[in-house]
């Protein structure tokens, strides 16, 4: 076998990952880009309000969808251009997410997937302070000009498993895996009929049966240090396939979400959450609004810089926006640089 995937990427009308309102696909063969396809669509019915916070990030609105198949109606085509073939997404768990639960709300049974993570990879494989998509392809020679258009996203996280597999002179996902001590992980088939529902849609359907549809507002804000609360101890039954797993995560800046709660989300997921940066962290989530482009700009907490200087001295350490981390958790997601 070829190095032979389906790179794919959605954008999501609000908070819940069942809102799919775009998706773009890229089709591998040989190591080399051979189809594109992508997909505007109206999410899940119920689950279709256009959060203003994810419009300003990909700009898609309402009205740009309106009349169109829902996700729904359109998976037979997803599904059949995906074939057989191993997803690869930039942050996997979310994308997986969002074909799970935009089935479910949707009533519809969703086939099994292998898939991998380019997150997970360049985090192995690149030494950079942020493995977003922008900062990833640009390692990988596959600059982003138009990041969260859904189709450039997907065809630079082909690129980046292609640039990755070659670093490690592998001729197929399967030989890059077992170079890598990794095994391909698995969505297993579901039928929302007769399994149990995925925790993101659970709690979806909870929030609308309470009247509350949309996603959840941001905190106001409030002046002085936020309250850090206990350190949970990680879930050592977590799946190690999630890519905060095994990581140890320090919070900086306001988030949307009270700090405790972070921590709890992260301990949940494998994750070992302290209060403050040291050498033995990995993974540092900024909030007041932070995004990957900051690192650049400068527009930095103390503990962001205290991460550039550890990076710099050759610690394994990287920061993460809020959205994507509470992609990552499945949480509401406000802003979502993947």
């Amino acid at each position: 076998m070829g190095l032979d995937f389906t790179a794919i990427d959605f954008e999501t009308a609000n908070g819940f990952r069942g809102s799919p309102c775009a998706v773009g696909l890229s089709k591998v063969r040989g190591g080399v880009v051979v189809e594109e396809a992508s997909w505007l669509m109206r999410p899940p019915e119920n689950h279709d309000a256009f959060d203003h916070h994810n419009v300003r990030i990909h700009g898609i609105r309402p009205e740009q969808v309106a009349g169109l198949p829902r996700f729904g109606e359109l998976f037979p085509e997803i599904g059949a251009f995906i074939g057989g073939d191993v997803l690869a997404a930039h942050n996997a768990a979310f994308d997986l997410g969002v074909i799970r639960s935009g089935l479910e709300v949707s009533g519809l049974p969703g086939p099994a997937y292998d898939y991998v993570c380019t997150v997970m990879l360049s985090r192995r494989c690149y030494s950079l302070v942020s493995n977003s998509l922008p900062y990833a392809a640009e390692e990988a020679g596959v600059p982003l000009v138009n990041h969260h258009d859904a189709a450039e996203d997907a065809r630079a996280c082909a690129g980046i498993l292609i640039d990755i597999a070659a670093r490690n002179g592998a001729a197929s996902i399967a030989e890059l895996y077992l170079s890598l001590g990794l095994a391909v992980s698995r969505q297993p088939a579901f039928d929302p009929r007769r399994d149990p529902l995925s925790k993101a849609t659970v709690a979806a359907l909870e929030a609308l049966a309470g009247g509350n549809a949309a996603a959840p507002s941001r905190r106001p804000f409030a002046a002085g240090w936020p309250e850090e609360g206990p350190n949970p101890v990680p879930n050592a039954a977590a799946s190690p396939d999630h890519p905060l797993f095994g990581q140890t995560v320090v919070f900086t800046g306001e988030l949307a979400i009270p700090r405790p709660e972070a921590k709890v989300r992260s301990a949940e997921l494998g994750a070992r959450p302290e209060s403050r940066v040291t050498a033995r962290t990995t993974v540092l989530v900024v909030g007041d609004g932070f995004v990957a482009a900051d690192l650049r700009s400068g527009r930095l907490t103390g503990k962001a810089r205290r991460v550039l200087e550890l990076h710099d001295r050759g610690q394994q350490i990287e920061v993460l926006s809020e959205g994507e981390f509470l992609q990552m958790v499945g949480g509401h997601v406000a802003a979502v640089p993947a």
